[in-house]
């Protein structure tokens, strides 16, 4: 049973890489795989879960499937509001024309110094916020600032790259170094003062590397916002009202979860609630249509759905092979094959670019107790870089992977082609540095 529901997972995600020439939504294929992972368990449970009947609840196996369904669903909708919210906000703004506040400012066209300055932004940006807002936020970017497909592919595989590395340094900046702060393997301090080296590099070689490969200048898109073609107008005031609002909200979010150590989402939601108010009192007086076409009720339908069921059908895949224990055999097999924390570290980092990194830096916080690695010992500060910037080398291994796969409709193929070889250039010169330094 273990093969078969390997099997499935791996069909699941051949069908999301060939989205292309199957013509199928690769949202569709990772509903389906999700879906049938969770129905093997169910069929398979006495095979796959014989350890289930051991954890105290009454009704056995099927109440310990339930309730590990529910646990993980319960995950999972804290990542899909979070998105869901972040996505609302970023598309209010680019609804009162406010990335033009930022687009105006870049007024270069050469390829190779607009790359320079987005990245940077992204590394960066990433870091205060985390990877995933970061990418949503970029993506809209991307959109005002080029006008060919494969600018805008290109772009957005390096913006993953530069948001992962970002996120890998910071506290805050991904779910994983957020999971290691909170169970205390990590300090804040420590984990910038180490891991922010071997991120820029992570980010850096990857962009001298380009600088010596490309060359040319890029185009700019004609009509800057879908919404003028509605012809619906906003001030100056209004325009930089809501960006900075946005901006503000967006920043807001790590500040509202250390105050009320409430999860993310509740502060996105949180975020989007008061810019909701503020952009119905700010047009009240307007035409029905112009109302609605600049509050949240108009500009919700824009966000772009099958992304985010896309993503839940993912991590329900991975939250079954979690389930059955397959993450945490692996974490096993790896500790016993390797003997080496540089090793089984650069393995989980690039498992991460297939199997969500969640589950995968929990295994090890499970596997490897704090007497054996206590607290900022360099296995952690290790696990932080790999298990972070990993996930680039294929563009469903993240979080910021999958909302611009979603959000650009980069194709899996293409990704591997063009930037997974670069991606795995930057990822080993960061443990190299991680390894000098260390």
């Amino acid at each position: 049973m273990y093969i078969v529901l390997i099997a499935i997972f791996v069909l699941g995600y051949v069908c999301i890489a060939l989205e292309h020439n199957l013509k199928i939504d690769k949202a569709a294929a990772a509903i389906l795989t999700g879906v049938l992972c969770w129905v093997l368990l169910i069929i398979g449970s006495e095979t796959l879960l014989p350890a289930a009947e051991t954890v105290g609840n009454e009704g056995g196996l099927s109440t310990f499937l339930d309730e590990s369904l529910l646990g993980h669903v319960g995950e999972i909708s804290e990542i899909l509001f979070f998105l869901l919210a972040a996505m609302t906000i970023v598309e209010l703004m680019d609804a009162h024309r406010g990335f033009e506040v930022v687009t105006d400012k870049i007024t270069t066209k050469n390829r190779i110094k607009l790359l320079w300055i987005i990245c940077s932004i992204t590394f960066f940006f990433s870091a205060a916020l985390d990877n995933l807002t970061t990418a949503i936020v970029m993506a809209a970017l991307l959109k005002k600032l080029l006008k060919e497909r494969e600018d805008r592919w290109f772009f957005g595989g390096m913006v993953i790259l530069a948001a992962n590395a970002g996120g890998a340094w910071s506290p805050i900046g991904d779910v994983t170094t957020i999971m290691m702060w909170i169970g205390g393997q990590i300090t804040a301090l420590n984990i910038v003062l180490v891991v922010f080296l071997p991120s820029l590099f992570c980010l850096l070689v990857p962009l001298v590397v380009l600088t010596f490969k490309m060359g040319g200048s890029v185009d700019r898109p004609e009509d800057t916002i879908a919404l003028n073609e509605q012809h619906i107008e906003v001030n100056t005031f209004e325009q930089r009202l809501v960006f900075w609002l946005g901006v503000s909200g967006l920043l807001f979010v790590p500040i509202f979860k250390a105050l009320t150590h409430l999860p993310p989402f509740m502060g996105m939601l949180f975020s989007l609630g008061v810019l909701w108010v503020v952009t119905e009192l700010m047009h009240k007086d307007k035409e029905h249509h112009k109302k609605r076409a600049l509050s949240v009720s108009g500009v919700i339908r824009k966000v772009d759905s099958p992304s985010i069921l896309f993503f839940l059908g993912i991590l329900l895949a991975v939250a079954s092979l979690q389930t059955a224990g397959i993450l945490t055999d692996l974490a096993q097999v790896l500790d016993s094959t390797f003997h080496n924390i540089y090793l089984v570290n650069i393995f989980i980092g690039l498992l991460s670019s297939v199997v969500d990194n969640v589950p995968l830096v929990a295994g090890a916080m499970g596997m490897y107790p704090m007497t054996t690695y206590p607290q900022d010992s360099t296995f952690w500060e290790l696990l932080a870089y790999c298990a972070g910037t990993g996930g680039s080398v294929l563009i469903i291994g993240s979080a910021a992977g999958v909302a611009i796969m979603g959000l650009l409709k980069i194709e899996f193929m293409w990704y591997v082609k063009h930037i997974s070889w670069i991606a795995l250039i930057g990822y080993f010169a960061g443990v190299l540095v991680l390894y000098l330094i260390g």
